[in-house]
């Protein structure tokens, strides 16, 4: 009887470590979404301001 109690709570406190992992990964996945959502952001600014320079500069050099 006692080597199935064993196996009973060596089976729960896996889980529950399983359980504390996935939710570990799972706060993990919804940081590097908000980081990825964040560059993706800056990478669309970056390129409109370089879309904004360009014109600048093809403006000028159609002037010369």
């Amino acid at each position: 009887m006692f080597w199935a109690m064993f196996a009973v709570a060596a089976g729960f406190l896996g889980l529950t470590v399983l359980g504390v992992f996935a939710l570990r990964v799972f706060v993990e996945a919804q940081r590097l979404g908000r980081q990825v959502a964040e560059s993706a952001r800056r990478i669309s600014r970056a390129a409109e301001d370089l879309e904004r320079a360009a014109t600048g500069v093809a403006r000028s050099v159609d002037a010369l």
